[in-house]
């Protein structure tokens, strides 16, 4: 068995593994549906930076719980079930951002799209792979309750987390929901983006999984209230970042075409910044500039470079920057002031900085 203090991601990736395996042998005979597991298990395994179930294992052994015995792999297989809420959010984001790829390949409804234009089967193409990812989405987040809830562990642990397991749940659908919202609407405020981030990323990315490991190992309410401060802060930069690799990023990187959030109209901090900086200071090319490229589905190559260079001469990168680097800086106050472990502490300064400076 690989120790999880070592290398938390193959742990992880282990747990997935079987639990898929296992969840999927009672329905295989279910012809085409098969095809549908199949494709949620290569989705789930390969590839990501298991970076949730990385912070609550760390929450988990901070407040106490051990790294070896019956209790550590049931906490390992509760905060496991965190990658298959996060493959159920991607699968549909991906199908409301009408994104082409994922990871360097096709994105869920568009190479169930494929399958069916290639097979010639009846119907619409487009409209089957959008079904096929919403339904794959659905039993993502079905199985990730059911993993979470038989993991091991004594009864009063996981009725403790269980609260913030559902939390999570809601947040992060909240979140989903504000930012398809915030597009629809047009609005290109700072704060609309910023509550943006705090539910759909911060909450369910860093906050609640940092709360769902203390609480399994029987942290109190005192610990709990810190690691939320510490998570918040920590899950907004990360979005932050997200943002800056949306627009600046490396495609052979990402796993994304380059200017695929302005493409796809994701009213972010940094697009709200660089709208509010051109307008403030009568820069209006460089307000046209972004705003004409949020939104535009057949953005060009030239059209990218003028907004990310209005995004740059009104200060609004510097801007998202400097803001990364002070919530990075108070999230670590915080965790600082903590009762976790010094080991603890000491995985979680680092996964906070591998998370804010990031390149993909």
């Amino acid at each position: 068995m690989t120790d999880p203090d070592t290398n938390i991601a193959t742990a992880v990736e282990r747990q997935l593994a079987a639990f898929l395996d296992h969840a999927a042998e009672p329905v295989r005979d279910i012809g085409p549906f098969s095809e549908a597991l199949d494709a949620l298990t290569r989705f789930v395994l390969d590839g990501g930076k298991r970076l949730r179930p990385t912070f609550a294992w760390w929450a988990w052994r901070g407040a106490g719980g051990a790294a070896t015995g019956d209790d550590a792999m049931g906490a390992l297989q509760a905060v496991s079930a965190l990658e298959l809420l996060q493959a159920c959010a991607l699968i549909h984001d991906d199908l409301m951002d009408a994104s082409d790829s994922r990871r360097g390949a096709a994105t869920v409804h568009v190479a169930f799209a494929k399958q069916h234009a290639a097979r010639g089967w009846h119907g619409d193409a487009e409209r089957f792979g959008l079904a096929a990812s919403v339904l794959i989405g659905d039993v993502a987040l079905a199985w990730a309750d059911d993993m979470y809830s038989s993991a091991a562990l004594p009864a009063p642990a996981l009725a403790a987390a269980r609260p913030i397991w559902r939390a999570m749940r809601t947040e992060v659908l909240a979140g989903q929901y504000l930012d398809v919202h915030t597009q629809a609407v047009g609005d290109s405020s700072p704060e609309a983006a910023l509550r943006v981030n705090e539910l759909k990323t911060a909450a369910y990315t860093v906050v609640r999984p940092l709360q769902l490991g203390a609480a399994l190992a029987g942290a109190d309410e005192v610990l709990l209230a810190a690691l939320r401060r510490f998570g918040h802060d920590i899950g907004v930069a990360f979005q932050l970042r997200d943002d800056l690799l949306g627009v600046f990023g490396d495609p052979a990187i990402t796993g994304k075409p380059a200017g695929d959030d302005l493409r796809e109209g994701k009213r972010t901090l940094l697009v709200a910044l660089g709208m509010e900086r051109a307008r403030e200071a009568g820069r209006h090319a460089d307000e046209r500039a972004i705003a004409t490229a949020v939104g535009d589905a057949l953005l060009s190559d030239i059209q990218l470079d003028a907004a990310r260079d209005a995004l740059h001469a009104v200060g609004a990168v510097d801007a998202v920057e400097e803001r990364i680097a002070q919530l990075t800086e108070t999230a670590l106050t915080t965790l600082r002031a903590t009762s976790l472990t010094d080991n603890a502490r000491e995985e979680l300064t680092r996964l906070a900085y591998a998370a804010t400076k990031r390149s993909s």
